[in-house]
């Protein structure tokens, strides 16, 4: 398996592109996508090993994107990135994993590394049945 490829979604431009070159030095391959509407659009074209969600988004808000990354690419992992320490169980049933933004980057590493590991297993135990 090469390097993940990850979907970083952030619409803050200058911040997604500090969160893509700290990844990339990581070892992952990074795209990126300053809203959700972008984000579904580029799900739809190109394969991804997991979704990087900010919390606070303009537009279509976190939760209402991860309900579509969900119904629309079920077997695609979410990790949920926030400065906020409580989040609504509501979104936190969407995703695959929480991130504190005060455990950026080891933290999100491992959390990538996680859900990367588990989607490989499962695929590889679908490709056994």
């Amino acid at each position: 398996m090469g390097s993940p490829i990850l979907l970083c979604i952030d619409d803050r431009p200058e911040q997604l592109e500090l969160r893509k070159a700290a990844l990339e030095s990581s070892g992952f391959c990074v795209e990126t996508a300053t809203n959700g509407y972008a984000a579904i659009k580029m799900l739809e074209e190109a394969s991804v090993d997991a979704v990087l969600l900010e919390y606070k988004e303009e537009g279509m808000d976190a939760e209402a994107l991860a309900y579509q990354i969900n119904q629309r690419f079920p077997n695609l992992p979410i990790i949920l990135l926030s400065a906020y320490f409580e989040m609504p169980e509501r979104i936190l049933w969407l995703v695959d994993e929480f991130v504190m933004k005060s455990d950026l980057p080891e933290g999100l590493v491992r959390a990538i590394e996680r859900v990367t590991r588990r989607t490989a297993i499962d695929e590889a135990h679908a490709l056994a049945r």
